[in-house]
């Protein structure tokens, strides 16, 4: 019965500890944190990817400036030409209206891209605050959780030195002492015990040892005593 109320008890103090883990919020938040890193190099990428395109577009708006005021340029060459007799004025008027209306068709391309760079940089500029603020709060972050983690170290030490410290009236570890001072006790009654035996033999041994020495004394006076006494009889 005691075995299968210990096994018992084993595997309650497992499933708690899984679930201690599963609710672990140091590591919930550890997970966050990666899961916002994540989220930072896709929106590092995403910047990238879009000053890329504002780039490019501002590349194709400076082309097709310089393109508009070359078709203008040569319009205006074109006529000069024909007020010189270079050309014939009819000719210089033709090819200065087909000239313009390139122009006409590139500033609509330009007046399309100068838009799409407007839109593009809009984007970088909201994409680059973003990435800074992510970048901050996950550096903050991190450092919240280091100290947080600490702290609650020292809560779990705390907590499980003052909760061994509770259990301690209500388990059977003050039996178990109690049991083991009863133990010592005894050990110390029983060698006092056999201390004191030995001493009384000691000491009856002692006795004998005085008690023939005395009647040795006893004997050898009265040998004494009887020399002397046959002494003066001669």
């Amino acid at each position: 019965m005691g075995f299968f109320k210990r096994l018992f008890k084993i595997g309650e103090a497992e499933s708690n500890s899984l679930l201690d883990k599963l609710e672990d919020p140091t590591k919930m938040t550890e997970q966050g944190i990666r899961d916002m890193k994540v989220d930072l190099d896709k929106a590092i990428q995403s910047l990238a990817e879009i000053k890329g395109l504002a780039i490019r577009s501002k590349n194709q708006v400076d082309n097709l400036t310089k393109t508009a005021a070359d078709y203008e340029s040569k319009a205006m060459q074109l006529l000069s030409h024909a007020t010189s007799g270079s050309i014939s004025q009819e000719e210089a008027d033709r090819l200065a209206g087909i000239a313009l209306e390139k122009q006409g068709e590139v500033l609509a391309q330009l007046e399309a891209e100068s838009k799409n760079l407007k839109k593009y940089q809009d984007s970088v500029i909201k994409l680059d605050k973003s990435v800074h603020e992510l970048r901050n709060n996950i550096s903050k972050w991190e450092s919240e959780s280091k100290t947080l983690k600490a702290s609650l170290q020292v809560s779990a030490a705390t907590k499980s030195v003052n909760k061994q410290l509770t259990s301690l009236d209500s388990s059977s570890t003050v039996s178990m002492l109690e049991k083991m001072k009863d133990k010592v006790a005894k050990e110390e009654a029983l060698a006092e015990s056999y201390e004191e035996i030995a001493n009384e033999s000691k000491s009856v041994d002692d006795e004998i040892d005085k008690a023939l020495k005395t009647s040795s004394t006893t004997v050898s006076d009265k040998l004494a005593a009887l020399k002397a006494k046959m002494n003066q009889s001669s």
